[in-house]
């Protein structure tokens, strides 16, 4: 891609944002007027940028995985040992309901993530990370032998309800903190 005007860079970013918000609220079927305002775009503004919804999808998809990868890489690097970084990335993916939003546009790009370079290359990057993350968990005996990369690559997408009388935090917490004594030893 072209280097972008700052505006301009600054416009899809927006575009994107609100993207991800709106396909984890409504799906990916939701219409690209709403995407645009929600973005503070006109709808112009969004087509130029993503010329119809599939490039809009899959740009959500790129934009999502980087960040992704870049949450792994994080919690890998500032953690204490290997558990405490499973568990950051854990939280983090809940907390930014990364699991919705995986749920809205995975099913509706599959084959394209999968065969799209640039995607593989950082879902290659990711499932590397994890599967590091858990033979070091195992080797310190944090981990239950028996949990998987695919274990924790499918708790990465977790979706947790919470109550209307509770916040969605408190629910993030409550869940995850059951979530973490049933992956200890």
């Amino acid at each position: 891609m072209a280097e972008l005007r700052a505006d301009a860079r600054s416009n899809r970013d927006q575009i994107l944002a609100a993207a991800q918000l709106v396909f984890r609220e409504q799906g990916v079927n939701v219409s690209m007027k709403d995407i645009a305002d929600a973005a503070g775009v006109g709808v112009g503004t969004l087509y130029r940028r993503f010329p119809d919804r599939g490039a809009l999808i899959s740009a959500a998809a790129h934009s999502y995985l980087s960040a992704l990868a870049d949450l792994a890489a994080t919690a890998e690097r500032e953690s204490i040992d290997a558990f405490d970084a499973i568990s950051r990335l854990l939280r983090e993916c809940a907390e930014l309901r990364l699991g919705a939003l995986a749920a809205a546009v995975e099913p509706a790009l599959h084959t394209d993530i999968k065969a799209d370079s640039t995607l593989i290359e950082v879902r290659t990057s990711i499932a590397d990370r994890i599967a590091r993350l858990t033979t070091r968990a195992h080797a310190e005996g944090t981990l239950r032998p028996d949990v998987t990369p695919a274990d924790l690559s499918r708790l990465m997408t977790l979706q947790i309800y919470a109550t209307p009388d509770e916040s969605y935090p408190t629910a993030v917490n409550r869940i995850l903190d059951l979530l973490f004594d049933g992956l200890r030893p």
